[in-house]
């Protein structure tokens, strides 16, 4: 759901003029009106902190007046002061209990605060006063949707769309609505519907995610690159090439993605995906450069650090710059575990590619600091084990890497270290079954792939999930 905050046009007007205002009152009373006629056109041209100001100054003589208080809540809440909006549009609903518009601008702003339980009763009210109306369903449909309850949602917007067919903004969340919920036949065939109304990228983009559910990838990313040549936003131009990426057709999400970093600069998720895919094509140099121009960006996103750490380990040659973003990051994050094991291991890449001196004592430490943090990483086990091991030291080395693999049994490495481990200790029996599981696993050659494959989607949809909404037509 788009999430969008609804603005009504004001053609409230009032009189003052009659028989309980005679004489001198009829005077002041014809000057309140005027200040409130003036806010009215503040309002619907979007003067609101004018607007407030008029209505600031009449309210106290007027606190009885629905129109007043209507009136200065939407105000408040289009400034997005919700928490003031309150007070008036609470008046308004005592004031005129059978406004089904008062009910839904009162709870439109306590859902924007959170109150959700106080706003459903009141959009609930709403549409109990006018049951056929198109934007009482729409409003209680949406607020379902929203509030991560599309059974209850759904009915909603179908009801909304029956008595608006033409309707483009409802069509679009329940298409969206149905998808949430698995229903994708039901959504395409809404897709389908809205593009005889008005065929937009937004539209290309919602049935590509459709198709890419269903398992219908070559469709789904069609419909992404339709609705990136329709409407080349970041978000739709991200879409198609993640799209591209997850299935690994690297040299057009390569192109796709260097077209959305031309043109949206900014865009930290669409230098990540860039990184990403050039990496998987083998291209790590050119990796590192835009993992590190996301890095910039958005210093505290730890996808970037992931996968730049990858490019970083087969390409270590700009070394005292990927060192620089992972000791930023590791004082950004000091009690992320992750953040301390990635510095130790630039430090340990880089140094070595130098042939510097390696301070294997700080190494060591933040590789300790990551597991007092988090034991669960087992690679920061891993690489702890082949620091001692290294140096020698195969009795400390072995119980790292025992704890590396009772975390993740799948790592072919770790048993390729430990069965050397073992060698080093006199422990042949060992050794020799250690070495088995590594050239069983290696001939395999699957859980690597499935673990990047997971790391990949995991990127996907979570960025996908940060997309900004599209404005509305």
């Amino acid at each position: 759901m788009r999430g969008r905050r609804r603005r009504r046009a004001a053609t409230l007007c009032f009189w003052f003029a009659g028989s309980a205002l005679a004489g001198a009152q009829q005077g002041a009373s014809a000057k309140l009106d005027a200040i409130f006629q003036t806010a009215v056109s503040e309002y619907n041209a979007g003067q609101f902190t004018q607007a407030a100001a008029h209505l600031e100054v009449i309210e106290p003589s007027l606190s009885n007046h629905f129109e007043v208080e209507e009136l200065l809540g939407l105000v408040y809440a289009s400034m997005s002061e919700d928490a003031k909006a309150l007070t008036p549009l609470e008046a308004a609903v005592r004031l005129k209990p059978d406004s089904a518009a008062a009910h839904t601008n009162l709870a439109a702003s306590l859902a924007r605060l959170g109150r959700r339980s106080e706003a459903g009763e009141q959009f609930r009210k709403a549409l109990a006063i006018n049951p056929k109306d198109y934007s009482a369903n729409h409003d209680l449909g949406e607020f379902y949707v929203q509030s991560q309850k599309l059974a209850e949602g759904i009915p909603y917007l179908e009801q909304a769309q029956k008595i608006k067919p033409s309707a483009y903004d409802n069509g679009y969340d329940l298409a969206t609505a149905e998808l949430l919920a698995g229903q994708t036949a039901k959504a395409l065939a809404a897709v389908a519907s809205l593009e005889k109304l008005k065929d937009t990228g937004e539209l290309h983009n919602l049935a590509g995610q459709i198709d890419e559910k269903d398992g219908r990838f070559v469709a789904a990313a069609n419909e992404f690159e339709t609705a990136a040549h329709m409407d080349p936003s970041e978000p739709n131009l991200f879409d198609w090439g993640t799209e591209l990426l997850l299935h690994r057709t690297y040299e057009p999400a390569i192109d796709v993605f260097r077209a959305a970093a031309q043109r949206y600069p900014n865009s930290a998720r669409v230098l990540i995906g860039l990184g990403m895919t050039l990496y998987a094509r083998g291209l790590y140099e050119d990796a590192v450069k835009a993992l590190l121009a996301a890095a910039d960006l958005n210093p505290a996103d730890p996808r970037c650090y992931l996968f730049l750490s990858r490019a970083y380990d087969s390409s270590p040659n700009q070394a005292d710059e990927v060192i620089q973003r992972f000791q930023r990051y590791a004082e950004l994050e000091p009690k992320n575990a992750r953040a301390q094991y990635y510095y130790a291991m630039s430090l340990w890449k880089g140094k070595r590619v130098e042939a510097a001196n390696v301070d294997v004592t700080q190494i060591e430490a933040l590789l300790k600091a990551s597991i007092a943090l988090d034991d669960t990483i087992a690679d920061a086990h891993l690489q702890l084990g082949n620091l001692y091991a290294g140096q020698h030291h195969y009795e400390q080395a072995v119980p790292e890497y025992q704890r590396a693999l009772a975390l993740d049994p799948s790592v072919a490495d770790a048993h390729y270290r430990l069965a050397t481990g073992y060698t080093r200790l006199g422990d042949k029996a060992r050794a020799q079954a250690e070495y088995a599981l590594y050239q069983d696993l290696r001939s395999k050659h699957m859980a690597e792939l499935d673990k990047e494959r997971a790391e990949v989607q995991q990127f996907v949809y979570s960025s996908k999930a940060e997309s900004p909404a599209p404005a509305k037509p």
